[in-house]
């Protein structure tokens, strides 16, 4: 149960109340979060809809994007967020044994430009202010600025609702239901 009480789209304004159904019912399972994220109608407002309209323009391969939050994720130990999106790097042609291996770069499933994905995504995570301009390189043999922006974007984004969701307690239950095997690595932090 999130530490806060979800609020039903009713409670909002018509329009933040269309943003709140149409991201809980078009962008994926995150009505849980939706919920909580509607204390703050201008948050919840500007954030679904970009999210929306980023998933909509796919200016960055979605493989790419998804394997990034799965990365971040993992790394800060949020089973949420790790058993909301793992799913979809399955569609996107990775097979659960690659999945549950991020953010390790050695999998045979990783292509180039996965492992420099990932790579990039550990770095912005653990050490943003020391990233330095040899990936950059690497990054534009394979991205427009624009892509490494939003790559970026996505990366950051990924560690606020990492942080957002474990703080508020925000779980609909598929992190606990998830195989324990899925979360392997992951270092979860007691809750008071």
């Amino acid at each position: 149960m999130p530490r806060v009480t979800p609020l039903p789209s009713t409670a909002l304004s018509p329009e933040v109340a269309q943003v709140y159904e149409t991201f809980a019912g078009a962008y994926g399972p995150f009505r849980d979060q939706v919920a909580v994220l509607a204390h703050v109608p201008p948050a919840l407002d500007h954030l679904c809809n970009m999210l929306m309209e980023l998933k909509q323009r796919r200016a960055v391969p979605w493989r790419y994007i998804e394997l990034a939050i799965v990365v971040v994720s993992r790394i800060n130990a949020c089973a949420y967020c790790v058993s909301h999106h793992a799913p979809a790097l399955e569609v996107e042609g990775l097979s659960a044994e690659a999945v549950a291996s991020l953010p390790d770069l050695d999998h045979p499933e990783l292509d180039e430009v996965d492992r420099l994905v990932v790579a990039y995504a550990r770095l912005v995570t653990e050490q943003a202010g020391r990233i330095r301009d040899a990936t950059f390189a690497r990054l534009r043999e394979h991205f427009s600025e624009a892509q490494i922006v939003e790559l970026t974007l996505r990366i950051a984004l990924a560690g606020f609702y990492n942080r957002f969701n474990d703080a508020l307690q925000i779980d609909d239950g598929r992190a606990a239901a998830a195989p324990i095997e899925s979360f392997a690595g992951l270092q979860h932090a007691t809750k008071e």
